[in-house]
């Protein structure tokens, strides 16, 4: 890396928005497909089209709690002149004027019903049904393909399967759907002084990767996490060069910043082409993106903060348009902001903020942080605040939408 870089820092840092832009044209869906039963679908993306094989429902089914009838048998009921019709006998029996049978809501209609008279316009008396509400065809009665008709389109390719729609596909007949495979993940850290265990002096436990690689399966994907890749050029463009033959995207965790021992950029450079280094954000202006042999590289930051910032503003969409989706921004709630919170005007500014209740009110207040290498800034905060380029600092008391970053679409 040019050592006046280093001293310099990032003079030019670009946008989140043309840096996603670049980091959309590295990232091709995955064309690999499987069929899994519907039962085992939840959250996986379709590759092909469905339809409904049968009608839902298959069968005329009652509405409402009443009496089965003919409507015909019941033109001209009123409450002076009731019509009278035999209890449980076959609908349309003429031994009166009709059959009436009791029926609940959801009950298969009866042979020759072709209406249900509503509780509260009938009653029964011995052997008798006196209906004082006439009702027509149809009237109270879910009719046979009301809800989904047969061979009904569904679901196009793309969407991704919730519970309630598994519940609609059985009930219309579909038992397999095809869907894509899961968008698999490397994540890679990097780093000297990085432990599983117990750290030694000088030693620190390694986290990002575990925090990235949940997020990733969260988001649909398939994470791997590599051993960690001590802070050698040569090491890191090896474990790069791996990664990508592998995987559909690759993430690193840490060595992106400016320091004599930040060489993921370098090596990536050496392996694969360097599209972005630096972005205009805080937390995670080190944040870099690229590609090896075809495959995106996500440069996210070390420290927890930046890291987080990073995989869900980068990351996150990487993994949905690999999996064939559009990416979503999170979900926002709004909260009256508690103290006054700067930015820098061209940055984009990300203010961790957690949950509380003042006067009745659910307000944001920021937590304080010593720097982007505190863990509970991220752990115990419930989103965080946008603040765009364009704004300097937002004030307090101010209604602010804040991000729920961990939500999972």
């Amino acid at each position: 890396m040019d050592e006046r870089r280093r001293e310099s820092g990032f003079r030019e840092r670009t946008r989140i928005d043309d840096a996603r832009a670049a980091l959309q044209k590295r990232v091709a869906a995955v064309d690999r497909a499987e069929t899994v039963a519907v039962a085992s679908a939840d959250g996986r993306t379709l590759a092909e089209s469905v339809a409904s094989t049968r009608p839902v429902p298959g069968e005329s089914r009652a509405a409402v709690d009443g009496f089965a009838v003919s409507a015909s048998a019941t033109f001209g009921a009123s409450d002076r002149s009731p019509a009278l019709l035999a209890a449980d006998a076959a609908i349309g029996d003429t031994e009166k004027t009709g059959g009436a049978r009791r029926v609940d809501a959801g009950d298969p209609l009866p042979s020759g019903a072709d209406a249900v008279v509503p509780v509260g316009g009938a009653t029964r008396i011995d052997d008798t049904v006196e209906v004082f509400d006439p009702v027509a065809v149809c009237d109270g009665v879910v009719t046979v393909g009301s809800d989904v008709a047969a061979d009904e389109p569904l679901y196009e390719p793309g969407h991704r399967l919730r519970p309630p729609d598994l519940g609609l596909l059985l009930a219309a007949g579909v038992e397999t759907v095809a869907v894509s495979d899961r968008p698999r993940v490397a994540v890679v850290p990097t780093g000297d002084g990085l432990v599983t265990g117990e750290p030694g002096r000088g030693e620190s436990v390694e986290t990002d990767s575990l925090t990235v690689a949940r997020l990733v399966e969260r988001w649909g994907g398939v994470a791997e996490r590599r051993e960690p890749v001590p802070a050698d050029r040569g090491a890191i463009a090896d474990a790069l060069r791996d990664a990508a033959a592998d995987a559909d995207v690759v993430a690193t965790t840490g060595g992106s910043g400016l320091g004599e021992n930040d060489l993921v950029p370098d090596a990536l450079t050496t392996v694969g082409d360097l599209d972005v280094h630096g972005i205009a954000a805080t937390p995670g202006e080190s944040l870099g993106l690229g590609a090896v042999d075809g495959t995106p590289v996500v440069m996210l930051p070390g420290g927890p903060a930046a890291c987080v910032v990073g995989a869900v503003q980068f990351l996150r969409p990487a993994v949905t348009w690999a999996d064939g989706r559009e990416h979503e921004e999170p979900p926002t709630g709004p909260a009256m902001l508690t103290r006054k919170v700067p930015s820098e005007p061209g940055v984009r500014t990300y203010v961790r903020v957690r949950f509380d209740a003042e006067g009745g009110q659910r307000v944001a207040v920021p937590i304080r942080t010593d720097g982007e290498l505190s863990h509970s800034s991220v752990g115990l905060a419930d989103g965080w605040i946008e603040i765009r380029e364009g704004i300097e600092g937002l004030p307090e008391g101010d209604l602010v939408a804040v991000q729920r970053w961990g939500w999972s679409p």
